[in-house]
């Protein structure tokens, strides 16, 4: 059975979106038809439309999609028509890196998931003149009043959930934390420097404050995205413009440097500056996502001597059936406070929040597609 939809389309590399009319095919057996409620615009939407990121046109971005099941394929289990649900990354379940629960490195789906399928490859969505489109954007593309998504993209949630406020937690916001608490594994009393306090970083500073971190230190460029992250739980706000901020940071931990480190923005002279503020021990990552071929240059023997560690992060190493459920948990124990990054918007103002994105006056905007 053939559904019809309202997309938001990107045409060619720059935009701009614009509706357009979709036809999503029969939903398969591994896949449920979902109505979009919800859907966070998350920094990798904009990379990949702005080229930063490569991928082929047009396409249907959207990955942090929340709504309700419509269609269930034979395959489902746990999931019905009118559960509600909110979406993140797709996996394949099968490789290698799979099946040792590290599903933000499937080997088959990592490359699909930024770069979207054709309709002949993916079967699911074209435009109502037939035209070929671009989607399965990280096994959903929910920047679609209705979209056709993978099993394994989906988190079941209470019909209560406020699927406008939770729905960022498909990517960013899992992505943020889940460095803390996964990929870092940070450890109580330790100390952290967050580079960039989008909503990514937001959640690091988050997770780093469920930890019992001693020191959180967020550094950036916008004061006003600083004081937020005050409220949130940094204990100390640097300017990232300052040439010296690992030695500020130094002078913070008390000469060293700080145990544990993550960046956010993906810039290849912070990533250089995030190393050198590390300490004796220290561990740090990078979970902004940089054009391709960029590249840093670390001090070997400094690594060496002091035992530092660099490492990447995907998706905050997190298994989203887990993830999910716990950040939300900790948010109604008030330790997750995302409501003090995210506004919503109508879907008719896209270009709203994409500017007010863009200028940072926003932190993370979510789309209303229904309420």
């Amino acid at each position: 059975m053939v559904h019809f939809a309202r997309a938001l389309v990107a045409p060619a590399v720059g935009g701009p979106l614009e509706f357009r009319d979709v036809l999503l095919d029969t939903v398969r057996p591994d896949e449920a038809l979902i109505e979009i409620h919800a859907v966070g615009i998350c920094h990798a939407d904009i990379s990949c439309l702005n080229g930063k990121l490569p991928v082929k046109f047009p396409i249907v971005f959207g990955h942090e999609g929340s709504g309700m099941v419509k269609e269930v394929g034979s395959q489902l289990e746990g999931i019905l028509p009118g559960d509600m649900v909110l979406m993140s990354f797709n996996s394949c379940g099968n490789c290698t890196t799979c099946k040792r629960e590290t599903p933000a490195y499937c080997l088959n789906m990592l490359p699909l998931n930024f770069g979207g399928t054709r309709l002949d490859q993916s079967h699911t969505m074209r435009c109502a003149d037939g035209a070929p489109l671009y989607s399965n954007f990280f096994g959903q593309s929910s920047f679609s009043n209705l979209a056709i998504v993978n099993k394994r993209c989906l988190v079941r949630v209470s019909k209560e959930t406020p699927l406008s406020l939770f729905a960022p937690l498909g990517c960013g916001l899992q992505t943020g934390a889940g460095a803390i608490l996964n990929t870092l594994n940070m450890q109580s009393g330790a100390s952290v420097a967050v580079f960039g306090t989008g909503s990514v970083g937001m959640a690091a500073i988050m997770a780093a404050k469920i930890r019992k971190a001693n020191i959180i230190i967020g550094v950036d460029i916008d004061e006003g995205r600083l004081e937020i992250a005050r409220s949130i739980g940094a204990t100390h706000c640097l300017n990232g413009s300052d040439s010296d901020i690992a030695d500020q940071i130094r002078v913070i931990c008390g000469g060293d440097g700080v145990n544990y480190a993550v960046d956010c923005t993906g810039v290849g002279a912070i990533i250089e500056r995030m190393i050198d503020s590390l300490g004796t021990l220290g561990k740090a990552a990078t979970i902004g996502a940089p054009a391709p071929g960029t590249k840093v240059s670390v001090d070997v023997l400094s690594q060496l001597t002091k035992g530092r560690q660099y490492i990447g992060c995907n998706q905050g190493d997190s298994i989203p059936q887990q993830m999910i459920p716990y950040l939300i948990e900790q948010h109604s124990q008030g330790n997750f406070p995302i409501e003090k990054i995210v506004q919503t918007y109508s879907i008719e103002d896209f270009a709203v929040a994409l500017e007010d994105m863009k200028s940072g006056k926003v932190i993370k905007p979510v789309l209303i597609w229904r309420c």
